[in-house]
């Protein structure tokens, strides 16, 4: 829960000027804290806008100095740092020093064309995830001109009084003033696993880093607690900022499926290399080639054969994707998690503002004498309470409370009303302005003194204040059950009331009073052991996204099973789960039931469970265990601290961009901007999508450079005239890796991609599917080439003409092919296939365009030694692709008929 609004003094009236060169000072843990104050110029009411645009010129940001990036040349010059390329570069020499310029700088030309392409895509992809880095940049809840306000972290200037609570990651070092129960993860600074107390006093001028406990020191963890403290040090200056420069790096862009690419094409220039030799010593030695002609004739295959452009496209396929991502609002921190979004076979979400608006509303009253409906819906203090009971006292009296004990405020911005803080708190401010309570009088006339602090571990809250008598007054609010326990009330008299409104997806709320004689120096847990006055339960409604429907439905057929995980009531939970479709008949188990069940157990239990409530943080870490027990690839939401464990053994820990915590986004791979439901599905069919297009790169790369390189095989083997010259099979390699070897990584996604079952974590990189495919393409690439080629030689027409015409067929086949390879799931001859999209237009007209110069222009006719086409001859080599685009369809068609297409793929 947010923090107080109340601004107690923190320095005398009076305080000295703020001086300038405070940043200088060390010892702030030591000095006492009205003191720093007095040396910053704070004044209770914190900083005014205009004083703290003032420092924030004189200071610089909040922020340490950009980390060191890669000069654009060793980025460019780490492009040539892979086997194939050193492989590639050897065949280049060869050709050199045998005297073959032309074809060393064909080869040259391939490799820096490789080589631009990663550049460029590598620098676009670190400026991006860097410009999505700034996306979910953390912010720090603070003091501003005698109001609550939140500014980006950077913009904290010393004297700023900020607010920490429980999950938040300390934004600037800071000399605590007020702390309650704090606790701070101080590991990134001193190495200890233990999280540090806090407390406000000052602490030894000669205390080391970790026993400063009056300090919160910036880029910690905020564990456990709640409190309050003056900017001492920003940006460098902090003590982060002292022994580090580097805060973030720059995402690594290898991820596991490129490792594996890497890893294969290394394998594959390793085997094609050995091929190679074996193939010289038969062409000379067998078919009497001369050794220049056939060294060079192999060095081309070679080169030709190798997949050198596949891992800087599947780079640039996995940065798009990134890109895609974002604009639907889910951002990801690391790339990896856009291969296993695309596996995703379990979503557990938590439901509050996931699955549902996140804008509560009391809906009922429960009081000892009856029942109270409350008209309104949202935050807006419009509405009446209703019923024979709406006059009482107690009604009066449980409206004052959930006001009283609330931290949050009500705002009106464009005739919108909104919560800033916890949104049931919000709802019950909405609630006291209905029953004809002022929150700011209230407030005023109910002086806070203390609180105890909400903390799941004991699920309620508690504020002790001044009554306009004199009086002392503690007032509870939290789960039902500890405040029924608080209070002594029968439980049972209260089970069905509480059984009703949860049953009707209702969350409910106890409140409870107690008199004191004299007010405690400090509100303790002492003072919660019992002696309240019940003053009833309250029950709130927040209804589902109807976004978040359509969104289960679309996880339900594409196989996903959805789990909800949360606090609630289990009934409250059921409700709601029937609301949004989760299940037929979703079943709920409590965490008291998980207590009961071995881990042993545990795998079936979640399995065939849909709702999971009255959790703890430890509920969440079996559930996310035990599912990865069963072999599900699963993707966890989170937003508090205590989610951080099952976010990082999740998967994929996906966290909450608005209400989330520093620590959870710290934990997670993928960072909801809009905390939506929609959005995690959509990121997951974006990552399917990935995933797809990557296949089909592969798909496309393989057979298209097996198929040119075969017909040269089967040439030499047979003993018959090479369908194509060295120099030739240069060309289409650096043309078409230049284009067409690109378009792919933009594809769209294929219809139904979120109507098939999740892939397999443990699927091959290339199926048997996929491996059949390149068999077969490369067959058919080999037929079409030897056959036309033989055709045009023995119709009488010059080699040259047959090599000209076999090249165009090539760069035909693979455009027809290219067509086909984008549609692996479903038909390619469609109007939407047939159109393509505007990157496989541009590709295409490229490739059209350079064949034709390739073809017609003469000194294009004279580097690689070709000749005109005439039109019939043409038309012939496009019947060819057409061909092939209608043998890949009927190929599709026979398999899926025969039940085969779905076990190959």
């Amino acid at each position: 829960m947010s923090q107080p609004t109340a601004i107690e003094p923190i320095a005398p009236a009076g305080a000295a000027p703020y001086a300038a060169d405070a940043g200088a000072i060390d010892d702030w843990h030591a000095q006492a804290h009205d003191a720093v104050a007095r040396r910053l110029g704070v004044t209770p009411e914190g900083l005014s806008g205009t004083e703290a645009r003032a420092r924030l010129g004189a200071h610089g940001p909040n922020r340490l100095p950009e980390p060191p990036r890669r000069h654009p040349l060793m980025r460019f010059l780490a492009q040539f740092d892979s086997v194939i390329i050193y492989f590639l570069m050897a065949g280049a020499l060869a050709a050199l020093l045998l005297g073959h310029r032309v074809d060393a700088g064909v080869i040259i030309a391939v490799v820096l064309v490789n080589a631009l392409v990663g550049f460029i895509q590598e620098g676009r992809a670190e400026a991006g995830l860097a410009a999505i880095r700034s996306m979910i940049a953390p912010r720090a809840r603070l003091i501003r001109d005698g109001r609550p306000a939140s500014v980006a972290a950077e913009e904290l200037v010393p004297g700023d009084i900020v607010l920490l609570e429980a999950g938040d990651r300390v934004p600037a070092d800071l000399r605590l003033v007020r702390a309650r129960g704090m606790l701070v993860d101080e590991a990134a600074l001193t190495g200890e696993s233990v999280a540090a107390a806090k407390r406000e006093e000052p602490a030894a001028p000669a205390a080391p880093l970790g026993d400063r406990h009056s300090m919160a020191y910036s880029g910690t963890l905020v564990a456990a607690g709640q409190a309050r403290g003056i900017v001492v040090a920003t940006g460098r200056h902090t003590e982060i900022g002292r022994i580090s420069t580097l805060i973030a790096a720059v995402e690594p862009l290898a991820t596991p499926l490129l490792r594996q690419v890497n890893a294969f094409g290394s394998r594959f220039t390793t085997l094609v290399g050995v091929c190679a030799v074996l193939l010289f010593v038969f062409a000379v030695a067998v078919r009497d080639y001369g050794w220049s002609e056939a060294l060079m004739a192999v060095v081309a295959l070679a080169v030709g054969v190798v997949p050198e452009g596949l891992p800087a496209v599947i780079t640039v396929t996995l940065a798009i994707g990134v890109r895609r991502m974002a604009a639907r609002n889910a951002v990801i921190r690391r790339l990896p998690a856009v291969e296993t979004l695309g596996a995703t076979s379990v979503i557990c979400s938590d439901k509050t503002g996931t699955l549902t608006r996140n804008e509560m509303t009391v809906r009922r009253l429960v009081l000892a004498d009856g029942l109270v409906e409350v008209e309104g819906a949202g935050y807006a203090p419009e509405g009446r309470l209703l019923g024979p009971a709406a006059g009482d006292p107690g009604a009066l009296a449980l409206c004052r409370a959930g006001l009283l004990c609330n931290d949050a405020q009500l705002r009106l911005h464009d005739g919108r009303w909104s919560v800033e803080g916890d949104p049931m708190e919000g709802a019950l401010l909405a609630l006291a302005a209905k029953a004809g309570l002022d929150p700011a009088a209230e407030r005023a006339a109910w002086t806070r003194l203390d609180e105890v602090p909400f903390d799941a571990a004991y699920r309620f809250m508690a504020t002790l204040h001044r009554d306009p008598e004199g009086g002392t007054l503690i007032v509870v609010k939290g789960a039902p059950e500890p405040v029924l326990a608080m209070s002594g009330a029968d439980a049972a008299r209260w089970e069905a009331a509480i059984a009703a409104a949860a049953g009707e997806g209702q969350r409910l709320l106890g409140f409870a009073m107690k008199w004191l004689a004299a007010p405690p120096a400090r509100l303790s847990m002492a003072d919660m052991a019992g002696g309240f006055e019940l003053l009833g339960l309250a029950g709130f409604v927040d209804p589902p996204r109807a976004e978040a429907v359509a969104a289960i439905a679309e996880c339900r057929s594409a196989g996903i099973a959805v789990k909800m995980i949360t606090g609630d009531h289990g009934a409250t939970a059921l409700a709601i789960a029937r609301q949004l479709g989760i299940a037929e008949k979703p079943h709920a188990v409590t965490g008291a039931d998980l207590d009961r069940v071995p881990d042993a157990d545990l795998a079936a239990l979640a399995r065939d469970t849909q709702v999971f409530a009255r959790t703890s943080p430890e509920h969440k870490l079996r559930i996310v265990r035990a599912l990865q027990g069963t072999g599900a690839i699963v993707a966890m939401t989170g937003d508090g601290v205590n989610d951080a464990p099952s976010l990082k053994q999740a998967d994929v820990g996906i966290a909450m961009g608005r209400k989330g915590t520093e620590a959870a986004k710290e934990a997670a791979e993928v960072v909801l901007l809009d905390d939506n439901f929609a959005s995690i599905v959509a990121a997951v069919s974006e990552g399917r999508t990935v995933y797809d297009n990557i296949r089909k790169m592969i798909a496309w790369t393989l057979p298209t450079n097996g198929g040119e390189v075969l017909a040269v095989i089967f040439a030499i083997l047979a003993g018959l005239t090479m369908p194509m010259s060295a120099t030739q099979i240069l060309w289409i390699n650096l043309l078409l890796s230049a284009t067409l070897g690109l378009v792919l990584a933009f594809e769209p996604a294929e219809p139904g991609v979120m109507a098939r079952r999740p892939r397999r974590p443990d699927a091959p990189l290339l199926s048997p599917f996929m491996l059949w495919r390149i068999l077969f393409v490369s067959f058919l690439f080999l037929v079409a080439a030897v056959g036309l080629f033989e055709y045009v030689t023995r119709r009488g027409d010059s080699v040259e003409l047959a090599r000209t015409m076999v090249v165009n067929a090539i760069v035909v086949l693979e455009i027809f092919y290219l067509f086909n390879v984008r549609y692996l799931h479903g038909r390619s001859i469609t109007w939407r296939g047939v159109l393509g999209t505007p990157a496989v237009l541009l590709a295409v007209g490229v490739v059209v365009v350079a064949q034709f110069a390739f073809t017609y222009l003469p000194p294009m006719q004279e580097i690689f030694d070709t000749r005109p086409v005439a039109f019939s001859d043409g038309v012939l080599v496009v019947a060819g692709g057409v061909v092939l685009l209608a043998v890949l369809e009927a190929e599709k068609a026979l398999l899926r008929r025969l039940g085969w297409f779905e076990e190959l793929k």
